[in-house]
C-alpha cells in the first residue's frame, strides 16, 4: 500500500487537474511566509524581477516573520528575517522551552536552471545559515508550468525543510554514509557559517500547485515537509502536513495571503515591493532644458552682442542661462575659438545631464565664432573630469535616433588636475536647509522598532574653493529611541554599544560640525582633510587620499584618523577615550552597476581586521549591498553575532520626488550592534565624491545627456 505521505503529496499537486481552460490569466511568482519565493511555507523556483526589494510580514499563532528581501541578480535573492516567536525551543536537542525569542537569520535562493517548453525551473536555497540556527534548512526545488494559470512545484529539504515525513538522504548514496549525519551547531554566539550542516542529515519531499484564477487572485495548496520541531504542541499544534492559501493582489507590487495552515491556525501575509527601475513619479520633473541655438550666417538673428562682447557680460549671461536649470557657474574663459566652463552640478546620478544642459546652455549665449566646449563639472571644489564637445556635433544631433550613444562616443573626456580661477562673486556660498529628520534603531532585543521624529537644521558654508565648512543639529520631537536601558555587557571599548546612552542624552545634538578641505596634489589624484565633530559618537581629524584613474576599474585609497570620543549629550564635551584608525581602501567596478569595496586597518576599538562589502548600484542613485567585517577579536569577545555584518539600502531623494538633489536617505540593516569593527563615519569621503565624473560612472548617466 502506498506511503500515506506520498498520497497526500500526490494529492496536492494534482488537486487542481480539472480546472477550466477558458480565460487563463498568466501565474505570478509571490512570496512565502518566510518572505522569499515560495508557495505558502515552502519554496518555489522561480524568482521576483530583478532588483525588486520587499518587505514581507507574515503572522500566525504566536509566530511572526518580518523580512527584507531583494532580487540581487534576476537569478539570486537575498533575505534578511526578524521573526519574534512565543513558546519556542531553542535549536539544539535538549533545549528548554523559551516565552519569548527575537530570532535573525538571513536567506539565499538561487536560480540556476529557467523553465523552457519541457523542462522546469530549478532553484537551490540557504536558510538561516547566520543565525541560531532555528530555521536552518536547504532544498532543492523545482517548477513547472503546466499551463499558462497553474503551476506545480516540488522538491526535496534538509534540516528544517527535512524534518517530516523524513527518509535518508540520497546524497549518501553517492558522497558517503557521512552525509547521513547533521552535525549541528559550532556555538551558540550566532552568526557562524554553518557550513558543516549543510544538505546533511535525513531529507523529506514536498511540494504544490498555484492556481491564477484571475488577475488579482491566486489559489496554493502545498505538502509541507517542515515538521515545526521546535514549536509543535508548544507554539500551536500541526495536525496535518497540508496548507492552503489564498493570495490577492491589491495593487502592483502589493499582495495580501490569507491561509489555512497544518489543520490548525489561520495566517496572514502581507508583501510590499519596489523596484529602483520604477520611479513613484514615473520619471523627473526637472526644469526643461534649454534648446540647441543652431548657428546661421546672419549671427545678429539670434541676438548676438558684437564680437568683441566683453566677458564679464558672457559671464553673467551663462550665470543666468545655468541658473535656469539649477546649475551654478564658476567660471567661464574663453580662449579663440575655445569656451571652458566650470559649473557645480546637481547630483552624482546627472552628471551626464548636467554636462548636456550645460552645453545646451552655451549655445545660447556664447559667439558663433566659439566651435570648441570644454565643460568642467566641480564637486566640493574638485575637477576631476574634462568633458570636450563640438557644437557641430550638438548642432547635427539634437534630433538623431540613439544621440545620446552619438555624443558619448565624439566627446573627448580627459583626466583635469585644476581648473581656472572662479568669477570674482562665486565665494562664499552659504546654503542653509531646514526640515524633518526620521532616525530609526531596528533589532533592540528588548524593542525590535525604535524610531525618532524630530526637526533638524544644515547648513553648509564654502567660504573659499574646496573648503567646506557643515553643520549639523537636531531636536527630539516625537519617539522612543531613549527608551532602551539595556546595558552594555561589551568587553572592549564602547565605542559603539552605548548608543542607548547617545539617544537618551542627546537632545538637541550636534550631529555633525565639520572644517573640510579638498585638493587636487595631480592627476587622478584627490586628498581630503577634515576636522571637527565628525559623527554623533567622535569628532577628531580625518585625512584621505584617492587615486582613481579615469577609465579604470579600479581604485586605491589610505584614509587616516585621529579621534576622541564625544560625550553622551553630542554638544561640545568629549570622554577620554583616544584611538588612531585608519584603513588601505581598495574599490573594483564590475558590469551591471556592482561594486565591491574591501578595507584593511584599524578600527575604533582599537581591532584589526578587514571589511569587505558588496554593493549593487543603479543608474538613479539607488544602492543595496551587504557588508561582513572580520577583525582579530574573537567571536567570544565580540559577544552576539559573532562579527559585526549587515546591509545597507540607499534611496537617493530624487528618486522620489523627481526633483535634483545630492541628498539620499541610508539605513543600515545590523543583526546587532556591537564594538568590534567598527568604523569612523566622515561625511564627504572621496570615492562617493568623485566617482559619479570618472569612467564608467559618467558613461552610465550619460544616457541623460540630452534631458
Amino acid at each position: 500500500m502506498p506511503d500515506a505521505r506520498v498520497c497526500a503529496l500526490a494529492a496536492v499537486l494534482s488537486g487542481f487537474s480539472a480546472l477550466p481552460a477558458s480565460s487563463e490569466p498568466e501565474i505570478t511568482t509571490t512570496y512565502n511566509t518566510y518572505g522569499y519565493p515560495g508557495l505558502i511555507d515552502m519554496p518555489s523556483a522561480h524568482s521576483r524581477p530583478d532588483a525588486e526589494l520587499a518587505l514581507n510580514v507574515s503572522h500566525f499563532r504566536n509566530t511572526t516573520r518580518t523580512t527584507l528581501t531583494f532580487q540581487i541578480t534576476p537569478r539570486l535573492s537575498g533575505s534578511f528575517r526578524y521573526s519574534n516567536l512565543y513558546d519556542i525551543r531553542g535549536p539544539s536537542p535538549g533545549a528548554p522551552v523559551r516565552d519569548f525569542i527575537y530570532d535573525r537569520s538571513f536567506s539565499l535562493h538561487y536560480r540556476f536552471l529557467d523553465e523552457t517548453r519541457r523542462r522546469p525551473a530549478v532553484a537551490v536555497g540557504l536558510n538561516d545559515f547566520f543565525g541560531t540556527g532555528i530555521y536552518q534548512s536547504e532544498y532543492l526545488v523545482a517548477s513547472k508550468t503546466v499551463r499558462p494559470s497553474i503551476r506545480v512545484t516540488g522538491g526535496i529539504g534538509w534540516g528544517r525543510l527535512g524534518s517530516a515525513g523524513s527518509f535518508r538522504n540520497p546524497l549518501s548514496y553517492v558522497l558517503g554514509g557521512r552525509m547521513d549525519t547533521r552535525p549541528g551547531r559550532l556555538g551558540d554566539e550566532g552568526g557562524k557559517l554553518e557550513a558543516q550542516n549543510w544538505f546533511r542529515g535525513p531529507a523529506a519531499l514536498f511540494g504544490g500547485v498555484e492556481w491564477q484564477a484571475s488577475d488579482r487572485l491566486k489559489l496554493t495548496a502545498e505538502y509541507s515537509s517542515d515538521a515545526y520541531p521546535q514549536e509543535d504542541g508548544i507554539a500551536f499544534e500541526r495536525r496535518i502536513p497540508v496548507n492552503i492559501g489564498a493570495t490577492y493582489r491589491l495593487r502592483p507590487g502589493k499582495h495580501l495571503s490569507f491561509n489555512y495552515l497544518y489543520g490548525s491556525e489561520l495566517g496572514v501575509n502581507l508583501s510590499i515591493a519596489l523596484n529602483p527601475k520604477d520611479p513613484p513619479n514615473g520619471g523627473t520633473r526637472d526644469k526643461a532644458p534649454p534648446p540647441i541655438v543652431v548657428r546661421t550666417l546672419d549671427a545678429a538673428q539670434l541676438g548676438w552682442a558684437p564680437e568683441d562682447v566683453k566677458g564679464d557680460d558672457l559671464s553673467e549671461r551663462a550665470t543666468r542661462a545655468l541658473a535656469a536649470v539649477d546649475l551654478e557657474l564658476h567660471s567661464l574663459q574663453i580662449t579663440g575659438d575655445t569656451a571652458r566652463v566650470v559649473f557645480r552640478g546637481t547630483s552624482r546620478t546627472r552628471s551626464g545631464q548636467d554636462i548636456g544642459r550645460t552645453a545646451r546652455a552655451l549655445t545660447g549665449i556664447l559667439p558663433p565664432r566659439i566651435e570648441t566646449f570644454e565643460i568642467v563639472p566641480m564637486v566640493n571644489g574638485l575637477t576631476p573630469t574634462q568633458v570636450t564637445l563640438s557644437r557641430s556635433d550638438l548642432e547635427a544631433l539634437e534630433y538623431e535616433f540613439d544621440n545620446s550613444w552619438s555624443s558619448y562616443a565624439r566627446a573627448r573626456i580627459d583626466s583635469l588636475e585644476r581648473a581656472e580661477p572662479p568669477l570674482a562673486d562665486s565665494y562664499p556660498m552659504f546654503r542653509p536647509s531646514f526640515g524633518p529628520y526620521l532616525q530609526p534603531a531596528l533589532f533592540d532585543p528588548d524593542e525590535p522598532v525604535r524610531l525618532d521624529f524630530g526637526v533638524e537644521a544644515r547648513a553648509t558654508l564654502e567660504p573659499a574653493r574646496g573648503l567646506i565648512l557643515r553643520g549639523a543639529v537636531r531636536k527630539r520631537l516625537v519617539g522612543n529611541l531613549d527608551g532602551s536601558t539595556r546595558p552594555s555587557d561589551s568587553v572592549l571599548p564602547h565605542v559603539r554599544s552605548d548608543f542607548a546612552i547617545y539617544d537618551r542624552e542627546g537632545d538637541p545634538a550636534i550631529t555633525e560640525l565639520t572644517g573640510a578641505q579638498y585638493f587636487q596634489p595631480g592627476r587622478d589624484l584627490y586628498g581630503r582633510v577634515t576636522l571637527g565633530y565628525l559623527e554623533p559618537m567622535f569628532g577628531g581629524l580625518s585625512a584621505e587620499l584617492l587615486w582613481k584613474p579615469l577609465n579604470s576599474r579600479f581604485g586605491f585609497g589610505v584614509e587616516l584618523n585621529y579621534v576622541r570620543q564625544r560625550d553622551f549629550d553630542q554638544l561640545f564635551g568629549f570622554q577620554d577615550y583616544r584611538v588612531a584608525t585608519g584603513h588601505a581602501i581598495g574599490y573594483w567596478q564590475f558590469n551591471n552597476g556592482y561594486h565591491l569595496r574591501v578595507d584593511a586597518g584599524r578600527y575604533l576599538a582599537g581591532d584589526w581586521g578587514t571589511t569587505i562589502a558588496l554593493d549593487r548600484e543603479f543608474k538613479n542613485g539607488w544602492k543595496v549591498g551587504a557588508f561582513a567585517t572580520f577583525t582579530n577579536v574573537s567571536a567570544s569577545e565580540f559577544g552576539e553575532g559573532s562579527f559585526d555584518k549587515g546591509i545597507v539600502v540607499t534611496i537617493p531623494i530624487d528618486w522620489i520626488s523627481g526633483e535634483p538633489t545630492r541628498d539620499d536617505f541610508t539605513t543600515v540593516l545590523r543583526p546587532v550592534q556591537r564594538d568590534g569593527g567598527a568604523r569612523l563615519e566622515v561625511a564627504g569621503r572621496l570615492y562617493e565624491t568623485v566617482r559619479g565624473l570618472r569612467g564608467r560612472d559618467l558613461q552610465n548617466n550619460w544616457g541623460r545627456f540630452w534631458r
